[in-house]
């Protein structure tokens, strides 16, 4: 059974394979995005196989993972419990947003009940050892080294000494065996494995960081996120608001819960009620709307600001911070066609305040409410929040958890809601749910003049 070494190269923006290196993709027509790989191919058919042994699926589902508490509350919640022995964790996120520094706090908590070992690939051992001083790291069972070989730190998770091992990062770690530069198609994907094997051979907890591209996703190849067994992302403004911290995948727990943090002197620090720090400086006008909306499981309260002027150029520009703008973009056709209002020589700007990202569709109606109000000088008649998916006809759409969110504003004395109808609600929720069936309805009803 011979192997034969080949090599070929692969784009790095849409995995067409060349055996020939040129400088634009034949497949996609990207410059400079084919880098080299070298893979092995077996010729012939395997004589040497094995057969594998079978367990009852009864039995393996009664078999437990072994979970270790971060101590770390809203890390915990993202991770289904704590961190799973032997499995493989990625976290990703923009330059700055806090990586380093939350890995670091994770590490402390960890290093005071099972032996970690941070590996930095980025940084020297005196930069990371400055920024646990910082952040008051006396964890005994931590230890720190730098490297940026691959076989060497799955050489030192195979020797199984280490419960948990951070990686910072793997787009900086390269295989021996392998020419081509860290951080390329080959190398991400070659490294992920062999760490991945040490550490399911030795049952050891593995985070790795990653970087991310200009567009928001993962860096390197998507084998990567397939082959691990987490992937979080760490989201929010980097210089200032909240830090969010999602589960994208989780083969251990759901994908459904969010972490919120606040970047302070100390670290990041968990925030226990974001809803009452994001509204604190509210001021009630006209352009301001209270939208409930929903982190993973949580309910959150955040203001929604509209800014409607008359434009100055001949094609009236659109802008908005915190949500996708093609959104915005449907909502105002929308609203052109469906209502009274004339936006068509207007500029208008949407922010969502306190560096939170909305994507759920239950933010329509609050977006279209905060349009109106900038528009036509009003507020709200009543204290209220509002939360509803829009459809193009205008109408209020059933969004999930508005029991939730119900209970949210009333925690933090708001008098009810602006929803669309919903079933299954209790006697006191239906009282303080204040039912749209469409976007006109809301706007002539619960609009006044300020």
């Amino acid at each position: 059974m011979a192997k034969k070494d080949i090599h070929q190269y692969v784009c790095t923006n849409c995995g067409a394979v060349s055996t020939a290196w040129s400088g634009r993709c034949f497949n996609c027509g990207e410059w400079n995005t084919l880098v080299e790989q070298i893979p092995e191919i077996m010729e012939g058919a395997p004589t040497n196989g094995k057969i594998l042994p079978a367990t009852n699926i009864g039995a393996t589902i009664k078999e437990d993972f072994r979970r270790t508490a971060t101590t770390i509350d809203e890390v915990d919640v993202v991770l289904g419990g704590g961190i799973v022995g032997g499995s493989v964790n990625l976290i990703a996120g923009q330059p700055g947003i806090g990586k380093s520094t939350l890995l670091m706090q994770l590490a402390n908590a960890l290093g005071k009940q099972v032996g970690v070992l941070y590996i930095s690939a980025e940084e020297s051992a005196h930069q990371v050892a400055l920024r646990a001083e910082r952040l008051g790291v006396k964890a005994s069972k931590l230890q720190i080294a730098t490297a940026n070989s691959a076989n060497d730190i799955a050489a030192t998770i195979a020797e199984g000494k280490y419960r948990v091992v951070i990686v910072d990062s793997v787009q900086m770690i390269s295989v021996d065996e392998l020419s081509s530069a860290a951080g390329t198609v080959s190398q991400i994907t070659a490294s992920t494995q062999i760490i991945t094997n040490a550490a399911k051979q030795t049952n050891t907890a593995v985070v790795l960081v990653g970087h991310v591209t200009k567009e928001g996703s993962i860096a390197g190849p998507k084998v990567l996120e397939h082959v691990v067994d987490v992937v979080l992302q760490l989201e929010g403004d980097r210089y200032g608001g909240f830090k969010v911290l999602r589960a994208v995948k989780n083969r251990y727990g759901a994908t459904n819960e969010t972490g919120i943090f606040e970047m302070k002197d100390t670290g990041l620090l968990p925030v226990a009620n974001p809803s009452a720090a994001l509204l604190a400086e509210r001021q009630a006008s006209d352009g301001s709307i209270v939208l409930a909306t929903m982190e993973g499981t949580r309910p959150i309260l955040v203001e929604v600001q509209a800014l409607v002027n008359p434009t100055s150029y001949g094609y009236p520009k659109r802008a908005a911070s915190g949500m996708d703008l093609n959104r915005l973009n449907l909502l105002v056709a929308m609203l052109e066609k469906r209502t009274k209002l004339k936006l068509a020589e207007h500029d208008i700007y949407i922010n969502i305040v306190g560096g939170i990202r909305i994507t759920e569709p239950a933010a329509d109606l609050a977006v279209c409410m905060a349009i109106g109000t900038a528009a036509k000088g009003m507020q709200l008649a009543k204290n209220l929040v509002v939360f509803g998916e829009v459809g193009l006809l205008g109408e209020v759409r059933h969004v999930p958890f508005a029991d939730k969110r119900l209970a949210e504003a009333k925690k933090l004395g708001f008098d009810g809601a602006i929803g669309p109808k919903t079933k299954g609600l209790s006697a006191t929720q239906n009282k303080l749910l204040h039912v749209a069936t469409d976007v006109r309805q809301a706007l002539n009803q619960f609009l006044e003049k300020d």
